[in-house]
């Protein structure tokens, strides 16, 4: 398969196909579900459709680049993910046909892609994060952040070659996306946070569990890593990671970017690049419009903030009527209609309520209210795709008699907590480690995100790990409105 080089294009794409399954099953429950990178507003968006009764289904999106590949699953088998190209102005087709296992007997796609890097090159991805050498983990605490740095690159390189380097199947430009997709991810996972990183190390090289070690403190020298990226490679459009991997260097601690509020662009941009042109390798090129954007678009993802009639003026004269502009102003509107349904957000502290009384304290706060109560993190992915998904539907219920209520616990650190929330509105708690524990166990939860539903009586009534869709708990909470 060859590889584009994407430009960025605010773009509508579409997806259609049909879905075969053995007999017995009912064809009125399958659903397909999509999610397509918006490298530019700094997303994921997921969509699904139902299939008809002769399985066909269809879905509109809107896409960023000129060509995105996207993720796609169906409810039959919905831990199989397949990777398929969307081109903009275009309909891509898929048939698949599935056997009385459930996999995948026959696939039919155009425009036409390897089979190999459609069905193979996630459950390669999987398989490199979630390798673990039979050797013992090798203490970094105490050592130099350089020498961390080299270990954390032959960890990758070392993974790589047992992966994906060995891999017959995969098509060579494929491979190099998947290769970006690990690195980023990675270096997100265990290398941004080098404080935390060795904590982590510390704790299982020693086996002390509660002792705090004296950790080198890091500069802003040490994201040099930075350019061995290339990240002027518009290959990274393409990736799911690369929206993730610039909220983390926008957000990072030790980086210090400014919010880019109201400013000027080419002033803010100034002031980046002070910082991050020698980490990177460069102080020109398409990296930076994108950095931008992804600026402008955290203050719509994460404080569900439409822009301000001056940032719009200084998007417009900046880049003129580009398709950045188009992008960021699509998304301004759509935030825009999300923003009129959005609930305050409200901070409440029962830090002081013994751990067995804490759902006692919360639920009665509520009285004649449905009560939805979501367990969830920062750190957690799931949990903010679910948070994402659901706002719409959220909304629906802004002038009834139901609540929502977010949980979360030291794990998420409270400045990044404070500004998540922002965006997310309902009552939020932020609880102690014995309260979180004491609540994991008591409702037997293994996971997040985990829901809690009470009716207005405050009984009990649904309890469950990991989002079901908008469609399922809407009509959770609607069954106990009555």
């Amino acid at each position: 398969m060859r590889m584009d080089r994407p430009a960025i294009v605010a773009g509508r794409a579409k997806i259609e196909g049909r879905i075969t399954v053995p007999a017995g099953i009912k064809k009125d429950s399958i659903f397909v579900t999509v999610t397509i990178p918006h490298p530019i507003t700094g997303e994921h968006v997921s969509q699904k459709a139902f299939v008809d009764q002769s399985g066909n289904f269809s879905i509109d999106f809107d896409v960023e680049t000129d060509t995105s590949f996207i993720g796609l699953y169906s409810s039959v088998n919905p831990y199989k993910t397949l990777i398929i190209k969307s081109i903009n102005k275009n309909t891509t087709i898929i048939n698949i046909d599935y056997n009385t296992n459930l996999d995948i007997k026959n696939m039919d796609v155009k425009p036409t892609m390897n089979q190999s890097d459609m069905n193979q090159g996630l459950e390669i991805l999987g398989k490199m994060v979630a390798y673990r050498p039979d050797r013992a983990p090798k203490p970094l605490y105490d050592k130099s952040p350089d020498e961390f740095l080299n270990y954390a690159k032959s960890i990758m390189s070392e993974r790589l070659a047992l992966f994906l380097n060995k891999d017959t199947l995969l098509s060579k430009e494929f491979k190099g996306a998947v290769s970006k997709e690990f690195r980023l991810f990675m270096y997100i996972t265990h290398v941004f946070d080098y404080e935390r990183q060795m904590m982590h190390n510390y704790r299982n090289t020693t086996g002390h569990k509660t002792d705090t070690p004296d950790i080198q403190k890091i500069d802003a020298s040490y994201f040099r890593f930075l350019k061995d990226f290339n990240l002027n490679d518009p290959q990274y459009l393409h990736t799911f990671t690369f929206s993730e991997f610039q909220n983390a260097i926008l957000q990072n601690k030790v980086l210090k970017l400014p919010t880019i509020e109201e400013s000027d662009i080419s002033t803010w941009l100034a002031g980046v690049k002070a910082v991050l042109s020698d980490l990177v390798g460069f102080d020109e090129g398409p990296y930076y419009d994108i950095l931008v954007a992804n600026a402008f678009a955290r203050q719509l993802n994460e404080e569900l903030k439409p822009l301000s009639e001056k940032q719009k003026e200084n998007i417009a004269h900046y880049w003129g009527n580009g398709e950045i502009p188009k992008i960021l102003f699509r998304k301004n509107q759509q935030t825009v209609e999300l923003a009129k349904v959005k609930s305050p957000t409200v901070v409440n502290d029962i830090t002081s309520v013994p751990e067995d009384k804490v759902m006692e304290a919360i639920v009665s706060k509520y009285q004649d209210k449905v009560v939805c109560i979501d367990l969830w993190a920062t750190w957690c992915a799931p949990c903010l795709e679910a948070i994402n998904q659901f706002r719409r539907t959220k909304g629906e219920f802004k002038d009834k008699d139901v609540v929502f209520v977010y949980l979360t616990n030291g794990s998420s650190p409270q400045q990044l907590w404070e500004e998540k929330i922002k965006g997310i509105g309902g009552e939020h708690y932020y609880l102690t480690k014995t309260q979180w524990n004491f609540m994991m166990d008591y409702f037997g939860f293994e996971g997040i995100p985990s829901y809690l539903l009470y009716n207005k009586d405050g009984v009990l009534k649904n309890k469950f790990t990991a989002f079901p869709g908008n469609d399922a708990v809407k009509e959770i909470i609607n069954s106990l409105l009555k």
